[in-house]
């Protein structure tokens, strides 16, 4: 039992740590610069960007410690199987096959649950490729990923070179979101998304902690395993959706994320890991944004900051498991 309460209270004071540290990055980040001058102007807008870093920190961190436990291995994200990808394809076919003019008559909404839906159902068939028990070689699955990513993004480019410039232009505007020019109209309809999610998701928490000992072991005690995964999947597809038209896909911010995560918490807890993985990745993105944009007069962009880091971090990943 002391040993039992000595970890609790560890991991408690983590989690106040990296609280205190994600409530100071997010006061910098509304207040710094801040006159009664302009607080009218900026401070909606910098609390809108607040929330959505919130909002993209829990969808990127509950969908790759999640994925990773589903797979059974912890290189594999959601980005890395190309699915933030997929949802930029779907973005340019409709430009491609219908014509901007479609696109442009469509609400943020509608694009949004459209895209959605097709992610989910792709997620539902990745489920059937990849969990049919024969083919969970980890170097296999991150290959399968590297080629689902490129082919999405393959084609993606391919059809907008062979667009009208006006119709590339109206793609770009509706495609290309980033950390300094966030998708605010869909903040509503995402919080609520979440907030669906968050509560179907609470009563798996527990099964979760059993699935991460193995499918079979899940089984014999007494766990649906197919059943689970196929509701984390569509909780999954959802949560990179509102992820991806927020600010954009991030390929490699889910690894780093739940990678931390992991090594803070050296444990098995989902309910502990994900609350510390949606923190890391607050504390990232807001400190990230402030020195972009406060600092750096956006000289330099998130993305290209993460995704570089991150790569760097999945090499020395696959180098070490191959040691």
């Amino acid at each position: 039992m002391p040993i039992k309460n000595l970890d609790k209270s560890s991991q408690m004071k983590k989690i106040i740590i990296l609280m205190a540290l994600s409530l100071l990055g997010m006061l910098l980040f509304i207040l710094f610069g801040l006159t009664f001058d302009n607080m009218s102007f900026n401070l909606p807008r910098r609390a809108l960007k607040v929330l959505a870093i919130a909002i993209v920190s829990f969808s990127i961190g509950y969908s790759s410690i999640v994925f990773q436990t589903i797979t059974g291995n912890r290189i594999l994200t959601p980005g890395i199987m190309g699915l933030d990808s997929l949802y930029m394809f779907i973005q340019t076919v409709v430009v491609y096959f219908f014509g901007s003019r479609q696109l442009a008559m469509m609400t943020d909404t509608f694009q949004f649950f459209f895209s959605g839906i097709i992610m989910v159902g792709a997620s539902l068939l990745l489920y059937v490729f990849l969990f049919n028990g024969k083919m969970k070689n980890i170097y296999f699955l991150v290959l399968i990923g590297i080629i689902f990513g490129g082919f999405f993004n393959g084609l993606s480019n391919f059809m907008q070179m062979m667009l009208d410039p006006n119709e590339f232009l109206v793609l770009q505007g509706k495609m290309f979101a980033s950390f300094s020019a966030i998708n605010v109209k869909l903040i509503g309809v995402c919080l609520v998304l979440i907030i669906f999610c968050i509560i179907s998701i609470i009563p798996d928490l527990k099964r979760l902690n059993v699935l991460s000992l193995g499918e079979d072991h899940a089984i014999n005690l007494g766990i649906n395993c197919k059943r689970l995964i196929r509701k984390q999947m569509i909780v999954i597809s959802v949560l990179i959706s509102v992820s991806t038209v927020l600010v954009g896909p991030v390929t490699f911010l889910g690894l780093l994320v739940a990678s931390l995560a992991r090594e803070v918490v050296k444990g098995y807890k989902h309910r502990i890991m994900i609350i510390i993985a949606f923190l890391i990745g607050n504390i990232a993105l807001i400190y990230s944004l402030f020195i972009v944009e406060r600092l750096l007069n956006f000289s330099a962009t998130i993305n290209v900051i993460i995704d570089f880091i991150g790569g760097i971090y999945f090499i020395y990943l696959i180098t070490r498991n191959q040691a």
